[in-house]
C-alpha cells in the first residue's frame, strides 16, 4: 500500500480528522479528538503507528517482522508496521480498523484509549 491508499482508507472511516501536529512528514489520523494512525510520508518502505490491545500486539510481533513496538509509542499499545511487502493488505487493514475500533470503542465507553 501507499500512503494516499492508507490515508483515503482512514479518513473514509466515520468522525476521522487528519493533520500534521508533530511536523510536516508526520501525518496524523483522530476520531473524536484521539489519535489512532500516525503514518510517516518520508519513510520507504510505508512505516505508520497504530493502537493496538497488548495482548494481540505482542503475537503480532512475534508472527510477523515487519511488525515491531511503536516507534515512539507506548511499545505495550503501540505497533509499528512497515509495508515492506511480507504482509497482505487484508492484515495491513485490520490493524487499521482495531486501531480505530479501539479508539471510537474508550470514546463510548467513557475509558482513555
Amino acid at each position: 500500500m501507499n500512503a494516499e491508499e492508507i490515508r483515503m482508507y482512514c479518513i473514509s472511516k466515520p468522525d476521522v480528522e487528519e493533520s500534521f501536529p508533530f511536523d510536516e512528514s508526520t501525518l496524523v489520523f483522530k476520531t473524536n479528538g484521539r489519535m489512532f494512525l500516525l503514518l510517516s510520508l518520508d519513510s520507504a518502505p510505508i512505516r505508520f503507528n497504530v493502537k493496538c490491545e497488548p495482548d494481540k500486539a505482542i503475537q503480532l510481533r512475534e508472527q510477523y517482522a515487519a511488525i515491531t513496538p511503536g516507534y515512539h509509542m507506548s511499545k505495550v499499545h503501540w505497533n509499528t508496521i512497515t509495508d515492506d511487502g511480507t504482509l497482505s493488505r487484508r492484515l495491513i487493514l485490520e490493524q487499521i480498523d482495531h486501531s480505530y475500533e479501539l479508539i471510537s470503542a474508550a470514546k463510548k465507553s467513557g475509558k482513555k484509549a
